[in-house]
């Protein structure tokens, strides 16, 4: 029996996830997307210049990021996901030349940092302490407050990580945010550690099968269908416009998930507090078959490039807190970055078929006082939740964190259904 119906406002992966969990709970959800495709900056999509399907940016989950996990087994797309046994790291220096890889062993206790081939070179077990710290930072401090910028360990582990996490400049960064990283990865083990990738594309292994399983349990997604306004009344949403005469009125026991970009959310509902200030990240990838010895993973050090993918037909790298390269020529993009690719790789100078990917806005700036704008799920309206990976989740802009607002705003809803099954009851004079 279907008690009431859950609008949700935005494909990617947060309005995605929250559909997923509704799937099957007795209410119907409804997925409203504005773009003619799901995923958001989630997905995948063919590029004629390039001449194959590429991601819109690369994105890395962890092993232990459970909720991620959990939702790609959930809607029966493990197989779209691979990665190595092990939390092993390979890096290289393009300035030195100099490559190593940080072994992280399973459990707790990190044998790793007493074995030196297992560990960044030149650095001794007792300088990682000193990230400890950061798992217990207040709201105000910042990254390098506690890991001083200077020395081995920093440039070659620390800064390329933290960067990643936070895609924001650490002297900048949030300590807050890093900790809960470091408390949900390293602090765990090799087995919270282990680098996995969508092999096939971050649409195969989300964005299809949740939309294929969410419409098998009676969900709907609408995509092109763009929000133009919320209408208020009385402390809930009385209903949504989607313009041209496309006003989709709310019953008493209806929800609506918004699960859009902040700026967005802020337009629709000026009453709601969002992050203000964004960084952005540029993706390239390059139509290559890369040397069968190459990691899928690859930090790079002393370059512009920051991390190396390698899929079977393409060889793809991102830049995160990137906003020093975002307005430059794509052309003069491919051209930098490829020697540097081409160095590490060993593969050829001459340049391949080739994309660049910039994403202006990619996650809101990770600093102190933007994180301190993060709204939570709910809202002053009793029937309107908030999802995305900019909503007070505990962790940087992430996948992880995207995936948990969404099933958070969804158990919201779920909780509330039968108080507005009751409610919608009451006022048909049932």
């Amino acid at each position: 029996m279907i008690h009431g119906v859950t609008h949700i406002i935005g494909a990617g992966l947060a309005g995605l996830a929250a559909a997923v969990r509704l799937a099957g709970s007795g209410r119907q959800a409804i997925v409203h997307e504005s773009a003619s495709q799901a995923g958001g900056r989630c997905r995948s999509y063919h590029d004629a210049a390039f001449g194959g399907v590429i991601d819109n940016g690369n994105h890395l989950l962890l092993s232990g990021n459970s909720s991620a996990l959990a939702l790609v087994k959930d809607i029966g797309a493990e197989d779209e996901l691979t990665g190595p046994a092990t939390a092993d790291f390979t890096f290289a220096d393009l300035k030195s030349g100099e490559r190593w890889a940080i072994d992280i062993n399973n459990g707790r206790f990190p044998v790793w940092l007493f074995d030196s081939g297992r560990r960044v070179p030149g650095t001794r077990p007792q300088d990682y302490l000193e990230a400890a710290p950061l798992m217990w930072a207040g709201a105000d401090a910042i990254v390098t407050d506690t890991l001083k910028p200077e020395g081995a360990l920093y440039k070659r582990l620390w800064e390329p990580l933290m960067v990643a996490a936070l895609n924001t400049e650490p002297e900048k960064g949030s300590a807050r945010l890093a900790g809960a990283i470091m408390r949900n990865t390293l602090a765990k083990g090799g087995s919270a550690c282990r680098p996995v990738v969508a092999k096939n594309g971050l649409s195969s292994a989300f964005a299809d099968p949740a939309i294929r399983f969410v419409e098998a349990r009676g969900g709907r997604i609408q995509l092109s269908h763009r929000l133009r306004a919320i209408q208020r009344e009385a402390g809930r949403i009385a209903a949504l416009d989607f313009g041209n005469g496309d006003l989709v009125a709310l019953n008493g026991g209806d929800d609506v998930i918004l699960a859009v970009p902040p700026w967005t959310a802020a337009d629709l509902l000026p009453e709601i507090t969002a992050p203000t200030e964004f960084r952005s990240i540029v993706n390239a990838h390059f139509r290559i078959e890369p040397p069968a010895d190459l990691p899928q993973i690859v930090g790079v050090v002393n370059a512009t490039v920051e991390w190396i993918f390698s899929f079977h037909d393409r060889v793809s790298i991102t830049i995160s807190s990137a906003d020093r390269l975002v307005d430059r020529p794509r052309e003069q993009l491919a051209a930098e970055i490829w020697p540097e690719v081409a160095q590490i790789t060993g593969l050829p100078m001459e340049l391949p078929p080739w994309q660049i990917v910039k994403e202006k806005r990619a996650t809101f700036a990770a600093t102190p006082e933007q994180d301190a704008k993060r709204p939570g799920a709910k809202t002053q309206w009793k029937n309107l939740f908030l999802a995305g990976d900019w909503t007070q989740t505990g962790l940087p802009a992430t996948i992880e964190g995207a995936i948990r607002s969404g099933e958070r705003a969804a158990t919201l809803s779920t909780k509330g259904q039968r108080r507005g099954y009751r409610n919608h009851a009451a006022s048909a004079g049932v």
